[in-house]
C-alpha cells in the first residue's frame, strides 16, 4: 500500500497551550475522517507553527489522542511578511490506497485563506 502525504492547517487565537492542543486535536480528526485513515496506519506526522507559537508542542496533541506509535516531528515555520499569524500546519504521512487525486486536505479556521481552493 502506497504513503500518501495529507496536508492540513488551523489557527488558534492566543497563543496557550489549551488552543494549541485543541486545535491540533481538532484538526487531526478532520483529516483522519475525512479520509478513512485508521490510527494505525498513520506512518509520521511532521508539525510546524508559525514563531508565535510556543506554548505547547502540537505534537502533544496527537499523543492525547493516543497515537503513541507513531513517528511526530514538529519545527518551526520560517516568519514571512505578512503571512498567516498563530497557525499550526500538518504534514499527515498515511498508508493509504486512495489515489492522491481524492485525498482531503483539511484548512480550518483562519487558515482556510491559506488554500482557497481546497
Amino acid at each position: 500500500m502506497p504513503v500518501r502525504g495529507i496536508r492540513g492547517a488551523t489557527t488558534v487565537e492566543r497563543d496557550t497551550p489549551e488552543e494549541i492542543l485543541a486545535a491540533t486535536r481538532e484538526l487531526l480528526t478532520a483529516i483522519v475522517q475525512a479520509n478513512r485513515i485508521e490510527p494505525d496506519a498513520i506512518a509520521s506526522v511532521l508539525f510546524t507553527t508559525t514563531p508565535d507559537l510556543s506554548a505547547d508542542y502540537p505534537a502533544h496533541a496527537a499523543r492525547q489522542l493516543g497515537w503513541n506509535a507513531v513517528a511526530l516531528l514538529g519545527a518551526t515555520e520560517m516568519h514571512v511578511p505578512g503571512g498567516l499569524p498563530r497557525c499550526i500546519r500538518v504534514l499527515l504521512h498515511a498508508n493509504t490506497a486512495t489515489p492522491p487525486a481524492r485525498i482531503k486536505h483539511i484548512y480550518l479556521r483562519e487558515a482556510r485563506a491559506l488554500r482557497p481552493d481546497r
